[in-house]
């Protein structure tokens, strides 16, 4: 069954952000990882508002869990601790 991850971003330090953003795209292909949806036109209808919301495919809820604990996903995450704000789950398809 496929899983994906979900966040909502507020980005805080665009120059920061974009060393993350660089290093999580290889780290999310590396594991078989595809974006659906990268930022783009939203309508927030509930909850916080972040400017930034990403969906990304993965073919199993391992693989998902498995790229968050990478070591190049965590070296990406060092790059986004101090350059936003935001919330990040796994969840399992339902396919």
């Amino acid at each position: 069954m496929s899983a994906y991850w979900i966040g909502n971003v507020k980005v805080t330090d665009e120059e920061a952000y974009g060393k993350y953003a660089a290093i999580a795209t290889i780290a999310i292909a590396e594991h078989g990882g595809k974006f659906l949806a990268r930022g783009g036109k939203y309508e927030q209808l509930e909850g916080n508002d972040r400017s930034r919301n990403v969906l990304a495919k993965f073919p199993s809820l391992e693989a998902a869990h498995n790229c968050y604990y990478s070591d190049r996903y965590q070296e990406a995450v060092s790059h986004a601790k101090d350059a936003c704000e935001r919330d990040l789950v796994i969840v399992e398809g339902s396919d």
